[in-house]
């Protein structure tokens, strides 16, 4: 069970005390509290964990201070909506993301050189972007492929993005002592921008990874779904970074490996962005470079990562990560399916267009009020 307390009440409130009181009857439950800093209110929830059949929602929606009392059955409780609970949405760097909110996260797979970078910032803030994606840390398949420059960059890539304006760089953490050279470089260069951590999908089950990037408090992170797991599954993980206490979480499908998927890298699952928002509280992003994997284009001219990435932003996605590289042929890492940057700015009208569409077909859709 999840008792959602009032929004004026806080764990210092005589309510709280009288309701923790209520629950000592029950003492083979552990009751965790979690206040959640949304955008547009705090929410202070208790979790009952444990078997809380004996406990009357009745009596516990009863008790001064208590909004709603929820049974959960899904055990990824903390991110999960259970058909009732709101959105969590959250702030940072002055950026909301939230279920309604939309971003685009736009740049290189791996950090290869300082020029690279400079020239992707630089087209970004030309074409009024803030966020990007720039990897330091590459897992790679062979152990003789090119691994990012990790730590050494970090200092003049978070400078370069100060420089231009850059909010938020999405870069991916493969162990934890990651997160701690990222905390001290920032630290070092004044803060200049922030970061949102990644999980990719070769980590998605990295339980302990998991947990420390949940530790943390400082950074929120974008979870890759397991490109051979379960969208069950994917979901219970990203349940550890919440239980460890971070629930500034960012769901990201990039695809699922199966033969099923060919001449594509990935087989696409972007039709499961509105069920990831369905049954979680949690911003959903949508990753298509990887499961397209090249730079082909359809018949009608258009690029399939193009037609692809609307597929995500027509179904609701709240991000877009996608690769981009001022020479494609040259680059040290997935360069066959990194656009190119001289078609950002095209790539970015066409984008906002298909948002603009989402927005007046979910206006349209509300306006006729379906219920059922």
């Amino acid at each position: 069970m999840i008792i959602i307390m009032e929004p004026h009440i806080t764990q210092e409130s005589e309510e709280y005390k009288k309701l923790l009181e209520y629950l000592e009857r029950f003492p083979h439950l552990q009751v965790k509290p979690m206040e959640h800093i949304g955008v547009t209110r705090r929410v202070l929830e208790i979790h009952l964990i444990g078997e809380d059949y004996m406990v009357s929602q009745e009596e516990i929606e009863s008790l001064p201070g208590v909004e709603k009392a929820i049974r959960v059955t899904a055990k990824y409780r903390l991110i999960g909506r259970h058909g009732a609970l709101e959105s969590f949405g959250f702030e940072y760097q002055g950026l909301t993301f939230s279920q309604d909110s939309f971003h685009i996260f736009a740049g290189l797979c791996a950090v290869d050189s300082y020029e690279n970078a400079e020239e992707i910032f630089k087209a970004l803030k030309e074409n009024g972007l803030c966020c990007a994606r720039m990897g330091a840390y590459k897992p790679r398949t062979s152990p003789y492929d090119f691994q990012g420059l990790g730590k050494d960059c970090l200092p003049w890539l978070f400078d370069l993005a100060g420089k231009y304006g850059i909010k938020i760089l999405v870069m991916e953490v493969l162990a934890p002592q990651h997160i701690e050279e990222i905390k001290q470089v920032l630290e070092l260069t004044g803060y200049p921008c922030g970061v949102i951590l990644q999980i990719g999908t070769r980590n998605a089950q990295n339980f302990e990874l998991l947990k420390a990037v949940g530790k943390q408090q400082e950074f929120p992170v974008l979870y890759k779904r397991g490109y051979g797991l379960s969208l069950e599954e994917s979901l219970n993980a990203a349940e550890y970074i919440a239980s460890e206490g971070n629930t500034k979480i960012i769901f990201c499908l990039r695809g699922v490996r199966t033969h099923l998927g060919d001449p594509h890298r990935n087989l696409v699952d972007f039709s499961h962005v509105p069920v990831v928002k369905r049954l979680t509280r949690l911003p959903v992003c949508v990753d298509p470079s990887h499961p397209i994997g090249s730079r082909v284009k359809a018949p009608d001219n258009i690029r399939e990562i193009y037609h692809v990435t609307a597929q995500g932003v027509i179904a609701g996605a709240n991000a877009i990560l996608i690769e981009f590289h001022p020479k494609p042929e040259k680059a040290l890492c997935d360069g066959p399916q990194a656009l190119l940057l001289e078609e950002l700015p095209v790539f970015v009208e066409y984008i906002y267009k298909v948002r603009n569409t989402y927005l007046e077909l979910k206006e349209l859709v509300n306006k006729y009020q379906i219920r059922r």
